[in-house]
């Protein structure tokens, strides 16, 4: 891990960082339970496709560093939902994060413990502000073209995967009729918190 100041370069064409220090690989297996649709889940299981993957420069995981890498998540469905990330509130709940989207179009799909949820829109050039207390998920929509997002965060704000893994975030992003819509989660329930 570097000590001094440092530079780097993402090749978008390439989708690449020209250096990391981890390359993280999510299988549809790594998403159990994640999607509504069981039966369509089981029936990818056998093949069971990378649906996304990051780059990450490890920095210390501590208060003042700055955790940063790109994100890919592949075009696909499973069922009517698209390909999507697990999806994570912040260990340090009080710690926000930054997305640069550099190619390919899909959805940030978010959330609070409270009850608030938003999905904005990611496509090339935009830049999303997470806010300290919200859960997200990248979602692409687009049918041929990875959807990949620059990330920077708090070194100390860790990953909760658990709560998410429970029972999902409480909107779904499917295709419907051919468009791209955002549905409840029939498997969510408040009470379930």
């Amino acid at each position: 891990m570097k000590q001094h100041p440092f530079t780097f370069s993402i090749s978008v064409p390439d989708e690449t960082l020209s250096e990391y220090d981890n390359h993280i690989v999510r299988r549809l297996s790594a998403m159990v339970g994640q999607y509504q649709d069981a039966q369509a889940f089981t029936a990818m299981l056998s093949q069971d496709p990378v649906l996304y993957e990051v780059y990450e420069i490890k920095r210390p995981e501590s208060e003042g560093e700055l955790m940063n890498g790109i994100s890919i998540v592949h075009p696909g469905k499973v069922g009517e939902e698209y390909f999507m990330t697990k999806g994570h509130f912040h260990t340090v709940l009080d710690t926000a994060e930054v997305y640069y989207c550099l190619k390919g179009e899909g959805m940030m799909v978010m959330e609070t413990p409270e009850g608030e949820w938003s999905i904005e829109e990611l496509h090339p050039g935009c830049v999303l502000y997470v806010p300290p207390r919200w859960a997200h998920r990248s979602v692409n929509t687009g049918q041929l073209v990875n959807l990949v997002t620059f990330f920077i965060y708090p070194g100390n704000a860790g990953h909760d995967y658990g709560t998410i893994e429970q029972q999902g975030f409480r909107k779904l992003v499917v295709e419907r009729d051919g468009r791209v819509q955002v549905i409840d989660n029939p498997r969510w329930h408040p009470k379930e918190r």
